[in-house]
């Protein structure tokens, strides 16, 4: 039976110029890509009011977490600092809602980017709003002007991990973050790091909950390195 891949989707609004200003649900067509290729069918959930959050994860297999806006800082307590980029906190809402939903109706969870920040928020951790807070910040992790079909920087990967058992020891990622994991919430582990100790991936530390989280982007390099594809076929096919 094909695994059903909800994937939390995201908004944007069209410029005047185009059908008055209109409002578009997206997500990244190379997650529906990647998923297709290693044999999920992919549906994009549209963010809408969190108490619809549990009837759509009933329809699905599995939950995929997508990058995009920073995460509302009152979430983890916090202020918006001056260096805090675009918010939806309509997407907060609800993407909180299905990670909740998900892990109550024991749903696997693939958490990319903002994806990974925002469970690590739900599960009671904390993120550096920006970079500059993080005192060892030695590497650059927003790639720009850099392609993301290259790799620039190396990661370390734990051996008691699945991450390790896909990708090996160490690793080369893109980089398109200009936030990060601080206080790591209690059920997760960390499982990859890189040379500067900024977190690069996420797993749950109890057994009977499933979830990878990376901080790069799988999706923008699946086409060009096999090793990343591996991640979606691991995600649709076993996590």
């Amino acid at each position: 039976m094909t695994t059903i891949i909800g994937i939390a989707g995201n908004q944007i609004i069209q410029s005047v110029d185009i059908f008055n200003g209109n409002h578009v649900s997206y997500t990244p067509q190379a997650f529906v890509t990647a998923i297709q290729k290693a044999g999920g069918l992919p549906i994009v959930l549209p963010i809408g009011e969190e108490e619809h959050a549990a009837a759509y994860v009933s329809q699905i297999d599995k939950l995929l977490l997508a990058g995009g806006q920073d995460i509302s800082p009152d979430y983890f307590g916090e202020e918006p600092h001056p260096k805090l980029e675009e918010t939806n906190r309509n997407r907060d809402i609800f993407e909180l809602a299905l990670i909740k939903e998900a892990i109550k109706q024991s749903k696997p969870i693939f958490a990319v980017c903002r994806g990974m920040q925002l469970l690590n928020v739900a599960l009671g951790g904390t993120l550096y709003q920006d970079l500059s807070l993080y005192p060892e910040w030695k590497v650059q992790h927003g790639q720009e002007p850099t392609q993301p079909q290259f790799a620039t920087h190396g990661i370390q990967i734990e051996k008691d991990s699945a991450l390790y058992d896909l990708l090996g020891e160490t690793y080369r990622v893109n980089s398109y973050h200009h936030q990060a994991i601080n206080t790591l919430a209690s059920s997760l582990k960390i499982t990859a790091k890189s040379t500067d100790g900024i977190v690069e991936a996420i797993e749950s530390a109890d057994k009977s909950q499933n979830i990878l989280g990376v901080q790069w982007h799988p999706e923008l390099r699946f086409d060009v390195d096999t090793k990343e594809f591996t991640l979606f076929d691991y995600f649709v096919n076993q996590l």
